[in-house]
């Protein structure tokens, strides 16, 4: 007897529970899509660089590349600050110089080392034997 029961309630509201399930999908459709749309795309990468690390005892600055590139005594103390760590406004207190003419500096350099970045430089600067 249920049994007909239960069939007599799904024929007599078959229209609401077809647009009950309708409406099932469409949310199950707005979650997954809004989940898919506004996750955040990141992508990481692990970059393994080998690193070569010379005595500072027998370290001699390459006056070639100097030359080569043009570097002035002054753009040379400033990348061997940058080496050690300092920022623009303890480079600019160390040397009495403004921060302005530290940043001026550090673009002279970035364009000489054709770099972006602060760690750019000091890396190529190592590599082509600016700096211990």
């Amino acid at each position: 007897m249920r049994w007909l029961e239960l069939r007599f309630v799904v024929f007599e509201h078959y229209f609401e529970i077809y647009i009950g399930f309708i409406a099932l999908i469409f949310t199950a459709l707005g979650i997954w899509l809004a989940a898919k749309l506004t996750k955040p795309k990141v992508e990481t990468r692990i970059i393994e660089k080998e690193i070569y690390i010379t005595p500072k005892a027998t370290f001699t600055i390459n006056t070639q590349q100097l030359e080569m590139l043009e570097i002035t005594k002054r753009e040379l103390e400033i990348l061997q600050l940058i080496a050690l760590g300092h920022t623009n406004q303890e480079i600019a207190s160390e040397l009495s110089v403004s921060v302005s003419t530290v940043k001026s500096h550090n673009q002279n350099l970035f364009s000489k080392l054709q770099v972006q970045r602060r760690t750019q430089a000091v890396e190529k600067a190592k590599r082509l034997g600016l700096i211990p």
